[in-house]
């Protein structure tokens, strides 16, 4: 079983009037690749730079294995952080910029060199020592960042949205890259982005965040499968939001229609969100659907068509293979493990409608 290598009790942080973490709690596991995961803002990075030792909070206690470290400074701490700038030394070739940490350490010559050429063979960059650093491409700049991270053998590596600067391939490229010398070195990387695809693709622990509070944590497949919230949903994919009344244990009522589903433990006749994933919903004729509406609009994604259905006045999203025209009449099929149900927030009735996502698209093709 993994241990704790990182805690966070009752964290609180403001700026003047505005509260930026409300009385946060967080367990980190160590050797696992975290991801705080949520939109600009949240307080995703504040408590980076709190672990990082770079912020102390107003309130609340950092354990660091078990230890409480408020007070110890960033260079005591068993950590290291890898910011969206790289903060390289243009002056310094790529070797001397990984071996710069080991050598305010006044580790030996011998150490030092093996140290270096480790790390640059683990980021791919052997052939580079000798290269200076303005001659690299972004990925490779960020290779030699994460080299120079990981030559003073942190426990923890902080990442804070590192990929945000790189065009979509690398990025893709670098995510890879990050998961494998995680999985090598077994250091704990916390990582911060607002990229859905990225935190679901790198992360064994996803902690989804809002308005200074965790929303959920778990694994991908546990949060995409099973979103806690309105916002969770909406946030972590696409997702149909209605609203809806569980009948009984595994029954629901929605869009004017009762369905089965795999949920238990609610209140009878209790108003819930019913979450339904466009990829789940299954496109049939009109007549032998569970549901039926119309085309609103049609966007071709390569892998399959995006289609916005009016569904009694609310825009639902699917997508599918099948091809369908606006216009259409259409019939719309689920299965019970097509269908989640959460309990009402306050987040509930504020998203998962796509009545303004089809007027955007109706408007933009009128406009050309």
């Amino acid at each position: 079983m993994k241990k704790s290598i990182i805690t966070l009790k009752d964290i609180e942080l403001s700026y003047g009037s505005e509260t930026i973490l409300h009385n946060l709690h967080l367990n980190i596991l160590d050797g696992e690749f975290v991801t705080l995961l949520g939109p600009s803002g949240c307080g995703k990075t504040t408590i980076l730079r709190i672990i990082g030792g770079f912020l102390l909070p107003d309130k609340g206690e950092i354990f660091f294995e078990g230890k409480k470290i408020n007070n110890l400074p960033p260079h005591k701490r068993e950590v290291n952080t890898i910011f969206q700038k790289y903060s390289l030394f243009p002056h310094l070739n790529v070797y001397d910029n990984v071996a710069f940490g080991m050598r305010i350490q006044k580790k030996s010559k011998r150490e030092i060199d093996s140290t270096v050429k480790e790390m640059l063979d683990m980021v791919n960059l052997s052939n580079f020592m000798n290269r200076n650093i303005g001659s690299l491409s972004g990925g490779q700049q960020q290779r030699v960042a994460i080299a120079r991270a990981l030559a003073n053998h942190p426990k923890v590596l902080l990442l804070d949205e590192p990929l945000g600067a790189l065009d979509l391939k690398l990025r893709k490229d670098m995510q890879s890259e990050l998961k494998k010398i995680q999985r090598r070195t077994g250091i704990t990387f916390i990582f911060v982005t607002h990229d859905q695809e990225e935190a679901l693709s790198m992360s064994d622990t996803v902690i989804v965040m809002d308005k200074g509070k965790i929303q959920q944590i778990g694994t991908p497949n546990g949060i995409y499968d099973e979103p806690k919230n309105a916002f969770v949903a909406d946030f972590i994919g696409e997702s149909n939001i209605l609203d809806g009344t569980m009948i009984d244990d595994y029954v629901v009522k929605f869009a004017g229609q009762t369905f089965k589903c795999l949920d238990k433990g609610f209140g009878k006749d209790e108003p819930v969100d019913v979450v339904i994933r466009p990829e789940d919903i299954k496109v049939v004729d009109y007549e032998k659907g569970h549901i039926s509406g119309v085309v609103s609009s049609v966007t071709f994604k390569g892998v399959h068509n995006e289609i916005i259905v009016d569904v009694d006045g609310l825009k639902w999203m699917i997508q599918t293979t099948e091809h369908r025209s606006k216009g259409n009449k259409i019939g719309l099929i689920l299965n019970p493990d097509d269908i989640h149900i959460m309990k009402k927030s306050n987040y509930s009735g504020k998203m998962g409608d796509y009545s303004a996502f089809s007027d955007e698209f109706y408007e933009e093709q009128n406009c050309k």
